[in-house]
Parts: C-alpha cells; structure tokens; sequence
C-alpha cells in the first residue's frame, strides 16, 4: 500500500499506479467507503484507463467483504455516476484520474444522491480507517451484478433539456480519447445534430493530446476541424467527460464565464427569481446578467466543494466555474459537462444566429485568462500586491479566496496553489489595453521585475 498523505486529496483520491495506489489499496478503500457510509448496496462506474477495471473490482472486493452489494455500471462518465448515485439513491464510486495523464488513475467518491466526499465530508475518515486497517466484517458478503446505466443516463439528460426542436445544427466533439467517446452518441442519438467525431476511440494513453481541455493546446485539433468542416459549434471533454468547453462557429474559444451566464439564463427562464451560484474568478459579466434576468447571484471561493455546499445551502438552481465545471440543481446539485453542452446547443439551435453573435450578451469583457507565476512564498509576495494597490482612490481589496482587488472597470484575484508553489492570477477590464496594463502591473510584482 502506498503513502495515503500523497493520494488522498482535498475532493478524491488520486495517484501513479501502482506505484502509489494499487488494488490493495482500492480494496481497503471500498471497505472503508462501506463503514463511513453504512451502505447496504453502492454503484461503481469506470473510465477507459487500463488500470481501472482492476482497481473497480479490488474496490468491489473490499465493499462485498464488507456485506454491500455492488452494482457495476461499467464505463461511463463521472455525471453518469452520478446520475447511478442519484436515480438508484446508493453512494457512488468512479474511477478515474479524470485530466491526469495515463500512469494515474483515482476515485471520486460521493454519498447517495450524489452528495460529493471530501476531506472533511467523509474522506478523511475513509483515509483513517485504512490507515488502521479496516476491522473484518463477520456476516455474509454482498454480491456483484451489474447493470447498463447508459440508456438511463442518456433518457433522463434529454428530459432535463429538450433538443428535439431545434433547427439541424453540425456539431465536432473532441472526446479526447475519453469517455465523451462513449457517451456523446447515446445522448445525441436521434437528434438533429449532424456528428463530427475527433478522437472517440477509448484509449487511455491519450495518443493524440492530453484530455484537459482548460489548456489551449489541447483544444487546437477541435478549432481547426470546425473551422475546415463549416461547423456550427466544436464541444471538446475532458477524460471523464464532466467538463465541457465550446468553441464558436469561428473556431474561437469561448469563456466558460460566457458559459455560465448563458446557462443561468435558461435556468431563469423554467425557474424565475432563483440563485445562481458562480465563484469569484467568474467574469463580472455572470452576476450582471443573473441580475438583468431577475436572479440573485451567490459568490462564493472557487473549488467544487465550495460551489455544491452554497448550491445546497442557499437552493441555487445552477452553478458555474471558470473551469468549466457546470453544476446542476436538477442533476443532484451535481456537475455535467454534457448538460451544460446540451443547454448551449438548445439555445445555439433554438433561434438562427451563429454562436458568436449568440455570446455577445454574455461575453462583456477583455480576461487575461489563468497566469501561474512559480513564487519562494506565495503569502509574502501576495502580500507585496495587496500594499501595492491598497489606499488606491476607488480600490475596493477583499480576502475571501486569495486576493481580489477591484476598481470602476478592472479587477484582478491572486490565488495561491493548493499543491504546488504557485500564484493563480485572473485579471479583466472594460477593455484589452486596461486589462493588460493591471495584469502586467501585478506580474511585475509577482514576478520581481
């Protein structure tokens, strides 16, 4: 068994196999997922990575030996996961390293109904109980069966946005070699979407470029094949397809902040008068048309467990990252990329603009984007920022998640790195020229030059 300090993180559990999480780890993490839990029964899915067949049935030994049943829902995405968590009301399992290139693999765990794990919510004690070994279990081992949950997936997503009347529209999905190769044809079966595949074949080596989309790289094979084919929309997944990111009939890509108020709007419209959940890094854009739709926007610190605590705790119909993490209050309070995907699409085909002219409402500001800057000391330098603009005439300063700092029209946030030695910084203005004078302003300063 590996070192546990390095696997489990603040939301799941991740490292190399097996060189720091192997079978027997994930066997005694399925125990342990039994004990915290008190499941009778509990539902597993998988990505397509070699290493998680092996890990998904050492974890079902643990759980079975523990007297729960297992319900296999073989592969799928971490939202038909949780869609399995949710319609079967079991606490869920998937294995997956989600972006991480191939020699990882990990769990994301949740409670029925799709309530996330976390650190404080159950993984550490998960995390205790294997460090101590997990006490043997004296009644009769659960079973095994498994069962096809991709229909039911597919079914239930298509009554929680209806796609059936829009007007055709051509569609590239980059699936990255990850599980969108599997669950976009069953979604998008029988819809008036004309399918241009890029990299389906499940393949968790990632031959043709790293599943994370949030990097601009990884997205270039989409914007090129929209731009060749006349496409209408290219949509790219990340490796356990639960993050989306578009690109408009330009090849351009759009901001998940764009994103996110165009979500909430339609949320608005079925739920009028609703919460809208959107951290602080989000573009001002997203609270100002929470607003303009008569909704109420929450702000709250970036990171999912911060975003699904506040949806639960103030009711919020949606919610949105910069990540391009999507969370929805008729998913389980979950995150689906594909339901953000669709969302866009109804809008995208419900009326005859391209997407660009689409946005516009949504896309109000120049963004420098995330600018990692490695630092000797993260709150010493952040530090330097804060003394730097502080006092300013209009300078609004507030600490709720790093360092935000704002004016009339600019504000930037500098956030330190959980796991490594880094600043995060996101800078925006009315315009390119102020937004790059604030971004070069504080980088300076980062940066010591």
């Amino acid at each position: 068994m590996g070192d546990l300090a390095k696997i489990f993180k603040a939301y799941d559990i991740r490292g190399i196999v097996p060189e720091e999480l192997d079978a027997e780890t994930a066997e005694a993490v399925g125990a342990a997922f039994v004990r915290v839990t008190g499941a009778s029964a509990v539902v597993t899915a998988h990505d397509m990575r070699e290493s998680s067949v092996p890990l998904a049935e050492a974890f079902a030994r643990g759980a079975t030996g523990q007297g729960a049943d297992v319900v296999e829902a073989g592969l799928g995405s971490t939202d038909m996961l949780y869609y399995a968590s949710g319609s079967l009301d079991l606490p869920g399992a998937m294995f997956t390293a989600s972006h991480n290139p191939a020699k990882y693999n990990g769990l994301k765990l949740c409670r029925a109904g799709a309530k996330p794990i976390g650190r404080d919510t159950g993984l550490g004690e998960i995390r205790e109980l294997v460090e101590k070994g997990v006490p043997a279990y004296d009644g009769k081992p659960g079973t095994v069966t498994e069962r096809d949950l991709l229909k039911g997936y597919a079914d239930h997503l298509k009554t929680l946005v209806d796609l059936s009347g829009i007007r055709p529209l051509k569609v590239v999905v980059d699936a990255g070699n990850g599980m969108g190769g599997h669950t976009v044809p069953s979604v998008f079966e029988g819809l008036p979407i004309d399918l241009v595949p890029l990299y389906f074949e499940l393949d968790g080596t990632f031959p043709n470029h790293e599943a994370n989309p949030i990097e601009p790289a990884n997205l270039r094979d989409l914007q090129a094949k929209v731009r060749e084919t006349g496409a209408d929309i290219g949509l790219a997944f990340d490796g356990d397809a639960d993050r989306c990111f578009v690109v408009d009939e330009r090849g351009e890509i759009v901001s998940p902040s764009a994103i996110t108020a165009l979500v909430a709007t339609r949320e608005l419209a079925k739920h009028p008068g609703s919460k809208i959940v959107h951290n602080l890094i989000t573009s001002r854009s997203v609270p100002e048309v929470v607003t303009e739709h008569g909704g109420t926007p929450v702000r709250t610190r970036v990171g999912h467990s911060f975003i699904k605590q506040t949806m639960a705790e103030t009711g919020a119909v949606f919610g949105g990252e910069h990540s391009a993490h999507f969370y929805f209050r008729d998913f389980w309070f979950a995150d689906s990329g594909m339901l953000a995907a669709m969302h866009v699409l109804a809008a995208l085909g419900g009326q005859e603009q391209p997407l660009s002219e689409l946005l516009t409402e949504y896309d109000r500001y120049a963004a420098s984007g995330e600018i990692n800057s490695e630092v000797a000391d993260q709150a010493a330098t952040t530090e330097q920022v804060r003394e730097a603009f502080a006092g300013r005439p209009g300078v609004t300063i507030d600490e709720l998640d790093g360092l935000t700092v704002g004016a009339a029209d600019w504000w930037f946030n500098l956030r330190p790195s959980n796991t490594e030695p880094l600043l995060r910084l996101n800078a925006e203005a009315d315009d390119e020229q102020t937004m790059a004078a604030v971004r070069d302003e504080v980088l300076a300063i980062v940066r010591g030059k």
